[in-house]
């Protein structure tokens, strides 16, 4: 059997745990080739692993109970979203030691450059931004999720949001424009 009809046929089974439980084999190194991107771009420093990425995602997607998952093409999105909220979370934390070490400085050298890298921060700023687009323009948002938190090619990103490539590239160039002006960037 294909393994994109069995992913596929997986999602929307009717056993979840069974699902699950067959789903991850068939999916963990795409979710890893999403992960991988996100964690290169934490640069040195960096306190996530790839697998750190998946196995937390992976958690958040099946530990709500039945997902309801559509296909192939919402789960990737789920994935993406799930992601998201665990580099997000990490930032967060991130954040909230810097605050605590500003506080005490008598942190060991280890936990001190942990909490002085700054890349994490900017995914912070970025999905302060993405929620405030999300609001305003849900599907220019789902493409910046996809492409930044996921990882994903422009073509990737269309299929999954169920949109043609040129649209998705017309949503990209907008959510990027406008990311920028929100963020006071200009590269993005």
């Amino acid at each position: 059997m294909d393994p994109t009809s069995e992913i596929t046929r997986l999602l929307i089974a009717g056993d979840e745990k069974e699902a699950a439980e067959a789903l991850l084999p068939l999916v963990y190194e795409e979710l890893k080739g999403m992960a991988h991107v996100q964690v290169a771009r934490l640069g040195k420093g960096k306190t996530l692993s790839t697998t750190d990425v998946v196995h937390e995602s992976w958690i958040r997607l099946v530990g709500r109970g039945d997902p309801g998952w559509e296909g192939r093409r919402h789960f990737f999105g789920a994935a993406a979203q799930a992601m998201r909220n665990v580099l997000v979370d990490a930032a967060r934390r991130r954040q909230s030691l810097k605050r605590d070490a500003s506080r005490n400085r008598e942190l060991d050298a280890e936990l001190a450059e942990l909490v002085t890298d700054p890349p994490l921060d900017d995914v912070l700023s970025v999905d302060e931004a993405l929620t405030k687009l999300e609001e305003q323009h849900a599907r220019c948002a789902q493409i910046v999720s996809l492409r930044f938190f996921a990882g994903l090619s422009m073509p990737e990103a269309a299929e999954i949001a169920g949109i043609s490539l040129a649209t998705a590239e017309r949503d990209w160039r907008f959510a990027r424009a406008w990311l920028q002006k929100e963020l006071g960037r200009s590269e993005l």
